[in-house]
């Protein structure tokens, strides 16, 4: 069921009718890394850097003057790193605003004799997305500790952002089809095949320059999977939890 909608979603990322959708979510997943990018290198030219000048170049003798180059060299890797962890939240915000153009072609082209969708509310879709903005970072900022524990740190990746991108993407796409409080409950009620399938977005995640085309992969698999969970438990409501 996972493959299965894992390969619908390949399928769709380069379908002529969610092209419109590719090159938005491209464009502004870019602009959102660029921005991010010079937004970290000023910040840190701006304070880190003069502290470790302050704290650690004027003990240093003549000899060792080069070690200046090789603090910049680490202090770009670092930085790097940093852009890294945000391209999770990253996506998942851009996700936000694109599911449900996403949602709409999957459901029209692939299930036309079932009920259609509802957008989410422009208002509820931006809080859901700014208040999951905030809960991804937490759990990269745990996963950026971890790092440093040998045998976790990449455990600790896929855990984290499969768990997270996995419920934040499928209950968008259940909420389309259910009150908030009902996708939420069905999730929690399939939470190991949710995670399976965050855990296959979080690997899609780590692959370079692919990755910017997340938040597609992620909204088409959770859609497909949403409607594969629905016709297993057609029963399933508010009312009987």
């Amino acid at each position: 069921m996972i493959l299965n909608a894992a390969r619908l979603s390949l399928a769709n990322l380069f379908a002529p009718e969610t092209r419109g959708v590719f090159w938005k979510v491209i464009g502004l997943t870019l602009l959102a890394l660029i921005v991010l990018w010079f937004g970290l290198r000023e910040t840190f030219t701006a304070f880190a850097w003069p502290f470790l000048q302050g704290m650690v170049m004027p003990d240093l003798p003549e000899w060792a003057g080069w070690l200046t180059f090789v603090f910049g060299i680490l202090a770009s890797i670092g930085l790097a790193l940093g852009l890294a962890l945000l391209l999770a939240p990253v996506t998942a915000i851009i996700a936000g605003f694109f599911l449900d153009d996403v949602a709409e072609v999957i459901e029209k082209r692939d299930y036309p004799g079932q009920a259609a969708g509802q957008a989410l509310p422009l208002g509820q879709a931006i809080a859901g997305s700014v208040k999951f903005l905030g809960i991804v970072i937490l759990g990269n900022l745990l996963a950026l500790f971890l790092l440093f524990i040998p045998g976790v740190n990449l455990v600790a990746f896929f855990l984290v952002n499969g768990y997270l991108l996995g419920r934040e993407f499928f209950e968008f796409a259940a909420m389309r089809h259910r009150p908030p409080a009902e996708a939420r409950l069905f999730r929690a009620k399939h939470a190991a095949t949710v995670l399976i399938a965050g855990l296959l977005i979080a690997a899609f995640l780590a692959i370079p320059i692919v990755n910017l085309l997340t938040p597609l992969f992620a909204a088409g698999l959770m859609v497909h999977l949403h409607k594969a969970l629905s016709g297993k438990d057609p029963g399933f409501s508010l009312r009987q939890n």
